[in-house]
């Protein structure tokens, strides 16, 4: 068991049944009363999102996860393959077990491949960061400097990343998976 205020993004537990992974959660002291949990939650099963309030005391049931290394291969509609790094065991998982986190899935990359009861997959771990390239974004603006307030990316998943005024399309750049942000131009020896 596990207290609310404990709770992290990427960890999963066990409530009424279902297992529910952490998108987000926030500690909150509204003007007044008690320090609240505020949460975004994902039914593993569903794929329905919630935002949920807990008290920071309230308990939960961590679940056990087991990690494999596995690599990305592909994608046909809805369902994305991966492999195991070690077995060549291809594991299938949906769009909706995914989340968001489909949109930093480039081929080849490294992911962890999350486990329930040794058996039940869950999702996947993404590596802190992606190097992807800018497919759309406005031209730049003559004279833009880091500190401009910024434009929208699209990048080659669909993913949209607010980068600075100096980025250009066909670009690389690495992104942040964790909050979904720009980090800085990919390193061209990689």
């Amino acid at each position: 068991m596990v207290q609310a205020i404990n709770l992290k993004k990427g960890m999963v537990f066990s409530q009424d049944g279902k297992m529910i992974r952490v998108l987000k959660a926030n500690h909150h002291k509204p003007g007044k009363g008690n320090t609240v949990m505020q949460m975004d939650l994902r039914n593993i099963e569903s794929g329905a999102v919630v935002h949920k309030t807990m008290r920071p005391t309230e308990k939960v049931e961590l679940v056990e996860i087991t990690k494999k290394k596995a690599q990305f291969l592909y994608n046909e509609g809805d369902v994305y393959t991966f492999m195991d790094t070690e077995t060549y065991e291809q594991y299938e998982i949906s769009s909706e077990q995914l989340g968001d986190d489909r949109l930093y899935l480039m081929p080849n990359i490294e992911v962890q491949l999350e486990f329930a009861d040794g058996s039940k997959l869950l999702g996947v771990e993404l590596p802190a960061t992606v190097v992807m390239k800018v497919v759309h974004t406005e031209p730049g603006i003559k004279g833009a400097t880091v500190t401009g307030t910024g434009k929208p990316a699209t990048m080659e998943t669909g993913l949209v990343v607010q980068v600075p005024d100096f980025i250009k399309e066909g670009e690389e750049l690495v992104v942040n998976t964790t909050e979904g942000t720009y980090k800085s131009r990919a390193d061209s020896n990689n």
